[in-house]
C-alpha cells in the first residue's frame, strides 16, 4: 500500500529482510513455551480432540464437511481445514498444533510491519507497532489456545487483503480487485470477524493511501466486498442461532447490551495499557453492572474522540482510533453470543489501530523534541521487555486445563463457569471433595447451572447423605423443564429412593425420568438395579440390555452378564462378559 504522498524508505533489501527475520524470531522465541502446552478441555475437544471429521485428516470428505458444517456454532471452513491439516501432520501431539498457531502469529506480525512500512515509508515506527502487536499479552489467548486458530488465520488473510488492496489502489483493475475479494473471502471463511474489512479499507483510503477520489465513489468501490461481509454475517447469525449461542433481548435488553459495550471498549483500552488479570472468560455482568462504569467509559471514549478530532490534521489519529472502534463492533455484544461480556481474543485485530496511533504520535513527539535514537530504542526495548515478561507468564496459564481455570478464578469474580470447569478437572483427577466445593460455588452463583446442581446431588448420594441428595434432586425437578437435566434429576431421585427402601417412589421417579427423556441411561441403570433387588430378573435383563445399547461400557456389560448368570443363562452371560472385554481390551472381565 504505497502512498503517493510518502516516498519509500531508502533502506536496503538486506536490512528489511534482517528486520523481518528479527521480528519473526523474537515472536517465535517469545511463544516457544506455548508448544509445550497440551490441548485444554475448553473447546479444543470440539475443534480437535473429539472431532472425528478433523481427525480423519485432510481429504475430500473433510473439505466437503468443512464447507457445510455449523459445528461450534460457526461457519469457518478454512479453520476446519487448517485443523484437519494439523491432525494429518501431527496427530494428537499438541506441540505441532501450537507451533502452527505461533508461526501464523509471527507471520501476522511481519505482515503488519511490511504493510505499515510500505504504506507510510516509516520503517522504525512500523517495526515498533508490529512488535507491540507481536508481544502484547492480550494476544496470548489467540495464539496459545488451539481453538482460536480461527483468529490468527483470519487475521493473516485480513492483512493479506490489505496488502492486495494497496496493490490495487496503485493501479486499479478488475484482476487486482478480484485478488482483494478472494483474500477477503478467505478471511471471512476463517472467522467472520473480518466483516469490517470494507470499513477498514475506507479508512486506509483516508490514510495512509490518501486516495483523492469522491467518498461516494470510494464507498461504491467497496460494495462487492460489503456484500461478502453481509452474506458472512447472515450465515453466521443463522448458524449461531441454530446452535443456541445467540441470547435473546428477553435475557439481555438492548440497553444492557449498550452499557456492557461501553464498558468493554473501556476495558480493552485499559488492558492494553495495563495488561493484568487476563482471563479466558469474563462473564457478562447483565443487569448487575454499576451505573458509574458505562458512564465513565462513555466519558473516556468521548474524550478520546474529541482529542482525535482536534488533531485530525494528523490523519493517523483518526484512522487508528476508528479502526479500533469499528473492528470491535462485530464482537462488542450488541448481538450477544454466549455468556462472555468481552474477551481478550476479540482485541487481536482492533488493537492494531491503537498501536499505530500511539507509535506514530510518539514518533512525531520525539521528532519534535529531537530525541536521540539511543533514547528511543531504549524506551522501546523497555516497553517490549515488560510486555514480553507478562506474555510469557500468561502463556503459563494455558499449561493445563487445571491451571487455566485456577488462574481464571484468581483474576475474576463470581465466575460460575470457572468454578464448574475447575470442578470437572478435580473430578478427572479423582479429587471428589474439592470438586464438590467448586460445584457448590458454581451452583450458588448460578442456580440455573444444572450440571453443577446434578453433580452436587450425585456427590451427596455417593457419600451416603441421602436426605440431602433427595432434597437436591427434588429442587432440580422444580427448576427446569429441559428434558435431559429433568430426566437426570428424576433418575437421581429414583436412586436415592431405592437406597432408602422406598421402591414405589423409586419406580415412580424412574418412570418420570423415562417420560422426560427416553434416551437417557441413568434410569435404565436404576430400574435394572431395582428389578434385580426385587428378584425380577427378566425385567433387570431388559433394563440392562437397554442400558448397554445407550451406554455400551465395560461396567454395563458386566452388570448384564451378572444378572444373566444369576438367571441361569450361562451362554448369554458368557457373551456379555466377552463383550465387556472387547469394550475395554486388556482388562479381564469377571467370570469370563
Amino acid at each position: 500500500m504505497v502512498s503517493a504522498r510518502v516516498p519509500m524508505y531508502s533502506s536496503s533489501r538486506t536490512r528489511l529482510f534482517l528486520l523481518c527475520m528479527a521480528l519473526a524470531a523474537a515472536t517465535l522465541a517469545l511463544y516457544g513455551s506455548a508448544t509445550g502446552n497440551p490441548f485444554v478441555k475448553y473447546d479444543d475437544d470440539v475443534y480437535v480432540t473429539a472431532n472425528a471429521h478433523v481427525q480423519s485428516g485432510l481429504n475430500w470428505n473433510t473439505v466437503k464437511w468443512a464447507f457445510v458444517s455449523g459445528d461450534a456454532a460457526n461457519w469457518h471452513p478454512l479453520t476446519w481445514i487448517s485443523h484437519a491439516t494439523d491432525w494429518q501432520l501431527f496427530g494428537k501431539a499438541a506441540a505441532g498444533h501450537h507451533a502452527t498457531s505461533v508461526l501464523i502469529h509471527s507471520l501476522n506480525a511481519v505482515l503488519l510491519f511490511l504493510l505499515l512500512r510500505w504504506a507510510t515509508g516509516r520503517e522504525m515506527p512500523s517495526l515498533l507497532a508490529a512488535a507491540l502487536f507481536a508481544f502484547h499479552p492480550l494476544n496470548v489467548e489467540s495464539v496459545a489456545w488451539i481453538s482460536e486458530r480461527k483468529n490468527v488465520l483470519c487475521t493473516f488473510f485480513f492483512l493479506a487483503t490489505l496488502g492486495a488492496y494497496g496493490w490495487y489502489a496503485q493501479r486499479p483493475s478488475w484482476r487486482r480487485y478480484l485478488a482483494v475479494a478472494g483474500l477477503a473471502l478467505a478471511s471471512l471463511m476463517a472467522k467472520p470477524m473480518a466483516i469490517t474489512l470494507p470499513f477498514v479499507l475506507l479508512l486506509l483510503d483516508y490514510w495512509p493511501l490518501v486516495r483523492r477520489l469522491p467518498l461516494a465513489g470510494l464507498a461504491l468501490e467497496k460494495a462487492p466486498l460489503a456484500l461478502l461481509s453481509a452474506a458472512s454475517a447472515l450465515v453466521t447469525m443463522r448458524v449461531q442461532s441454530a446452535g443456541g449461542a445467540v441470547r435473546s433481548t428477553l435475557e439481555l435488553s438492548l440497553g444492557v447490551r449498550l452499557e456492557n459495550a461501553l464498558v468493554a471498549y473501556g476495558m480493552y483500552l485499559w488492558k492494553m495499557v495495563w495488561p493484568a488479570r487476563l482471563a479466558v472468560l469474563y462473564l457478562h455482568a447483565g443487569y448487575t453492572l454499576p451505573a458509574w462504569q458505562p458512564l465513565l467509559s462513555a466519558s473516556v471514549l468521548l474524550g478520546i474522540t474529541a482529542l482525535v478530532w482536534v488533531f485530525r490534521s494528523r490523519r493517523y489519529f483518526l484512522v487508528g482510533w476508528f479502526w479500533f472502534l469499528g473492528t470491535l463492533v462485530p464482537v462488542i455484544g450488541l448481538v450477544q453470543v454466549g455468556v462472555a461480556g468481552m474477551a481478550d481474543r476479540y482485541a487481536y485485530i482492533p488493537l492494531m489501530g491503537i498501536f499505530v496511533t500511539i507509535v506514530w504520535g510518539l514518533a512525531e513527539l520525539a521528532d519534535g523534541l529531537n530525541a536521540p535514537a539511543a533514547a528511543r530504542v531504549a524506551a522501546a526495548v523497555c516497553v517490549l521487555a515488560a510486555l514480553g515478561a507478562v506474555t510469557v507468564r500468561q502463556i503459563g496459564a494455558w499449561s493445563s486445563t487445571y491451571n487455566l481455570w485456577a488462574h481464571t478464578l484468581a483474576v475474576t469474580e463470581n465466575n460460575f463457569v470457572a468454578h464448574r470447569n475447575l470442578a470437572m478437572e478435580f473430578m478427572a483427577m479423582g479429587r471428589a471433595d474439592e470438586a464438590f466445593v467448586q460445584f457448590r460455588d458454581a451452583a450458588r452463583l448460578d442456580p440455573q447451572d444444572l450440571l453443577s446442581q446434578f453433580a452436587i446431588g450425585t456427590y451427596l448420594y455417593s457419600h451416603g447423605r441421602l436426605p440431602e441428595a433427595l432434597a437436591q434432586f427434588a429442587r432440580m425437578t422444580q427448576h427446569t423443564a429441559d428434558p435431559q437435566p429433568l430426566s437426570s434429576a428424576f433418575a437421581g431421585l429414583g436412586m436415592v429412593y431405592g437406597d432408602m427402601g422406598d421402591d414405589g417412589m423409586a419406580r415412580q421417579s424412574f418412570a418420570r425420568s423415562l417420560e422426560a427423556d427416553p434416551g437417557q441411561a441413568n434410569e435404565y441403570y436404576g430400574l435394572g438395579r431395582l428389578a434385580e433387588k426385587q428378584g425380577r430378573l427378566d425385567e433387570a435383563i431388559l433394563d440392562y440390555s437397554r442400558l448397554a445399547e445407550i451406554s455400551p461400557s465395560r461396567g454395563t456389560y458386566q452388570l448384564l452378564g451378572h444378572v444373566l448368570e444369576t438367571a441361569k443363562h450361562p451362554a448369554e452371560a458368557a457373551a456379555a462378559y466377552r463383550r465387556a472385554s472387547q469394550v475395554a481390551p486388556g482388562i479381564p472381565a469377571e467370570h469370563q
